[in-house]
């Protein structure tokens, strides 16, 4: 098997094994998140930060749910990373955006958060801010999901399948399930641009 199907047999793999049940949770969780007219946080770190600045643009506008990112500002994230530490750089933000009970915070990690071995210790700072305050805790990660999925409210893990793709293969199936999140019924508002187009051809004149 060459290197390209040894890649793609194993994202078809985790397609499979993928645990539908904690999207539909997710998918839940946004719902009413939207409901109450609360603000959803995406928080991410290397290529998964990455994943965080799409999906702010996907949840606003397809999805009508008021949503940002910290990755978005990137003088900011440098000044507080410069002036007061990394591992502070989320909560901090967080606090200046008045987190409270009606938001969620939306993490996107291939592991999660490791105190212990202080990866991510940003994220972990953020996570116990929002259980602080009451805010929802949401993820897609992957491995074993680490400090999110020990403590969050909805969250979805990416299988491994693979301990030597876990990096590839979670922050590729960070934007497959969030695409199937803002698909989702229960919160897409309308057809994104080229489904729309595809419907009006249809529609009879």
């Amino acid at each position: 098997m060459s290197t390209v199907e040894n890649f793609l047999a194993r994202v078809e793999e985790v397609a499979r094994l993928v645990d539908r049940e904690a999207v539909e949770g997710i998918v839940t969780r946004l719902a009413e998140l939207r409901d109450g007219q609360g603000r959803l946080f995406m928080l991410g770190v290397g290529g998964s930060a990455a994943n965080a600045s799409h999906a702010v643009n996907d949840f606003r506008k397809l999805c009508g749910i008021e949503t940002y990112t910290p990755a978005d500002n990137v003088s900011e994230l440098t000044a507080r990373t410069n002036d007061e530490g990394w591992e502070t750089t989320f909560e901090a933000w967080l606090r200046t955006s008045n987190l409270c009970e009606r938001d969620a915070i939306f993490v996107l990690s291939v592991g999660g958060g490791d105190a212990e071995r202080g990866v991510s210790v940003n994220l972990i700072r953020a996570i116990d801010l929002a259980q602080e305050r009451g805010a929802a805790v949401l993820g897609i990660v992957g491995r074993d999901g680490g400090h999110t999925a020990r403590v969050g409210d909805a969250v979805a893990i990416v299988p491994t399948v693979d301990a030597a793709l876990v990096t590839p293969i979670s922050e590729s199936f960070q934007s497959v399930i969030l695409h199937g999140i803002v698909s989702h019924p229960l919160l897409a508002q309308g057809a994104a641009k080229w489904e729309g187009l595809v419907s009006a051809a249809e529609s009879p004149a």
